[in-house]
């Protein structure tokens, strides 16, 4: 029996990614899985899960533009900027939709800023968010987020809620901070929920087809493919294409990532069966 598979599980609010993962395993009775793209534990949705040789592949995957629905609390200040750490509660006056219009139309499409303090990133080896639980000061890089949409769904004050999508790494948190600030008030995420990466939307967990989602393009072994099953040495003479850049072979249902540089070609992932 094939242990590969991969498909998108929609997480609940307020249960970290990595717990999320290990009930999956439980449910399909796997201990070979892994996850793309962590979520915050207060936001919900989209998570690509992986089991078995399907794990490998996340690099290789299309999970862009990612998109997200956000609801922004106005007036609410946490060091977290979600609901976990609500510090002040402040009442602002109602916002004018001209006014909401006009930050949305002028937030830069390139944007650059500082992730969360409270986020995932890692700091000489430790994550960023236990070193801000322990108050230790740190300093995060900045960095760059590609916005391809951003759109408002409704305003009931002191409740904002927006779609955007972006590249991947971009952090919704600070971007609805910087959104806030333009409007010259302060708030906090109270609603995080990912509704997409790329074409991988949530649909019961239905086993996906890996080869429909990768982001390169299949190239072709013109010689004895016994060569690839053997992991032999090959020559890019062999190949359809030979110009640099990472290829999938679809080799009798088993799935081989290659890589063309410098006029070698090398192993990426090899042999891992098609379920």
């Amino acid at each position: 029996m094939c242990k590969n598979r991969i498909f998108v599980a929609y997480k609940p609010s307020f249960i970290s990614s990595n717990r999320f993962l290990s009930s999956l395993k439980k449910k399909y009775k796997t201990k070979k899985a892994g996850f793309s793209g962590t979520l915050d534990p207060f936001a919900r949705g989209v998570l690509i899960v992986a089991f078995g040789q399907y794990t490998k592949l996340f690099r290789f995957l299309k999970k862009s533009p990612k998109t997200y629905r956000a609801t922004l609390w106005i007036g609410a200040k946490s060091p977290t900027l979600d609901i976990e750490k609500i510090t002040q509660i402040k009442e602002f006056n109602p916002l004018s939709l001209k006014e909401i219009d006009r930050v949305f139309k002028n937030l830069p499409k390139e944007l650059e800023y500082l992730p969360p303090k409270y986020s995932a990133k890692k700091i000489d080896g430790q994550r960023a968010y236990n070193l801000a639980r322990k108050e230790v000061e740190f300093e995060l890089k900045s960095i760059k987020t590609t916005i391809f949409d951003l759109k408002l769904l409704s305003y009931s004050h002191p409740f904002l809620t927006f779609e955007i999508s972006v590249s991947e790494g971009g952090y919704i948190r600070s971007i609805a901070d910087i959104l806030a600030k333009e409007l010259h008030v302060f708030g906090s995420l109270s609603y995080l929920e990912r509704l997409r990466e790329g074409n991988f939307v949530y649909e019961n967990e239905k086993s996906l087809n890996p080869l429909c989602y990768l982001k390169i393009k299949e190239n072709f072994y013109l010689a004895d493919i016994e060569d690839i099953f053997k992991g032999k040495v090959l020559k890019i003479e062999d190949f359809k294409i030979k110009e640099e850049g990472v290829y999938f072979l679809d080799c009798n249902d088993n799935l081989t990532i290659i890589k063309i540089k410098n006029n070698a070609v090398s192993y990426e992932v090899n042999n891992i069966k098609l379920c």
